[in-house]
C-alpha cells in the first residue's frame, strides 16, 4: 500500500524535472531566434547603395568624353559662307541706304569695329577726310579696328575681313561693281549687305559670288 502513494509523488516529481529540462530546452530556442537573422539583411542592403556610387562616378567620366566638340567645330565650317542682304536703292541714294544699314547694325548690338563699308563711286566723306591726313594714318585706323571703316572699291583688296561688310553701289562702272562685290563677299565673315540697283547687283552676284 505505501507504494501507491509514492507513485503519484514520483509522477509529480517527474513533472518537476520535466519542466526544468523544458526550460533548459528553451535556451536553445532563443539561439535560432530570427532576431539575429534580420540583422543580416541590412548588410546586403548596405553594399547595395555602395554599388550605385561607382556608376555615378563613371557617368561624369563619360560626360567629358562627349563628342559635341567635333560637331561644334563642324558648325563654323558650315557658317563660313556669309548671308547676303540686298537693299534696293538708286545710285544717288545708295550711300544713304548704307548709312542707315550701319546705324541699324550698331543699334542691334554690333560693335563699330565689326563693320566695313565699301563705296563703288564717290568715296564716303569720312574716308575722303581721313585720307587727306595721309595714307599711313588712314590705314592705321583700319588696323586699330575699333570703329566703322570706310573705304573705296579700289582699295578693298587691302582691307581685312570683318564680320559685316556693307557695299554702297553709288556709281562707278559695271566693271568696278563686278570686281568689288566678290571681294566684299570674301571679306564678310557673317553678313554682306549690298545697297543699290537690284538688277545690277543680282547680275554681278550671280556671276561672281
Amino acid at each position: 500500500m505505501p507504494l501507491i502513494p509514492e507513485e503519484p509523488q514520483i509522477h509529480e516529481s517527474a513533472q518537476g524535472p520535466r519542466a526544468t529540462p523544458a526550460s533548459g530546452r528553451s535556451a536553445p530556442t532563443p539561439r535560432p531566434v530570427p532576431g539575429p537573422r534580420p540583422a543580416a539583411p541590412p548588410r546586403p542592403g548596405r553594399p547595395g547603395p555602395v554599388r550605385p556610387m561607382p556608376p555615378a562616378q563613371r557617368a561624369p567620366r563619360d560626360t567629358p568624353v562627349a563628342k559635341p566638340e567635333p560637331s561644334a567645330s563642324a558648325a563654323p565650317a558650315a557658317a563660313s559662307t556669309p548671308q547676303i542682304q540686298l537693299i534696293p536703292a538708286s545710285v544717288e541714294g545708295a550711300l544713304d541706304a548704307a548709312e542707315e544699314a550701319v546705324d541699324l547694325l550698331l543699334d542691334s548690338g554690333r560693335a563699330p569695329g565689326e563693320v566695313l563699308v565699301i563705296t563703288t563711286g564717290e568715296p564716303h566723306p569720312w574716308a575722303a577726310h581721313e585720307l587727306s591726313f595721309g595714307d599711313a594714318a588712314y590705314w592705321a585706323q583700319h588696323d586699330a579696328g575699333d570703329d566703322v571703316f570706310y573705304t573705296d572699291a579700289s582699295l578693298v583688296a587691302r582691307a581685312a575681313s570683318r564680320p559685316v561688310v556693307v557695299v554702297a553701289v553709288n556709281g562707278g562702272s559695271d566693271t568696278v561693281a563686278a570686281t568689288a562685290l566678290p571681294l566684299a563677299h570674301g571679306r564678310a565673315g557673317a553678313l554682306l549687305i549690298v545697297c543699290g540697283d537690284p538688277q545690277k547687283i543680282n547680275s554681278v552676284l550671280g556671276a561672281g559670288v
